[in-house]
């Protein structure tokens, strides 16, 4: 089996066995890292590359908004207006190859993912 099937493999296995808390913690570091990847491509010019990190940022936001149960908790209607914000500015990046509208949904997103990350753990403390 290749390097390559092994690793397909072992992420395969470990999403198939995430909890549901996991999995966010999961979409959201990819997320950061599709943006980071994103504004490296465009500092270095290179707009066909960050705009493919730029559309996989976008697919992740969009099966977080889809799956964010609005009416749950307070705070769900104001993270729905936010993943429709990151939305926005992720697509104008995109558009016009603006660095700053990446920077500032990485600013956006690495608090929001060390958040879950804490939630995450701490349900894992206290299971």
């Amino acid at each position: 089996m290749s390097t390559a099937s092994l690793r397909a493999r072992y992420l395969g296995d470990t999403v198939a066995t995430a909890s549901p808390q996991q999995l966010l913690v999961m979409l959201y570091d990819r997320l950061a890292l599709d943006l980071e990847r994103a504004e490296t491509a465009l500092l270095a010019g290179d707009r066909t590359a960050a705009n493919v990190q730029l559309q996989h940022a976008q697919d992740i936001v969009v099966e977080l908004r889809g799956s964010l149960r609005v009416d749950a908790w307070e705070g769900g209607p104001r993270l729905s207006a936010l993943y429709g914000w990151l939305l926005t500015e992720m697509l104008q990046a995109s558009l016009k190859g603006d660095r700053n509208r990446v920077e500032s949904c990485l600013k956006v997103v690495e608090p929001l993912r060390d958040a879950w990350r804490q939630a995450a753990a701490s349900l894992a403390g206290t299971a």
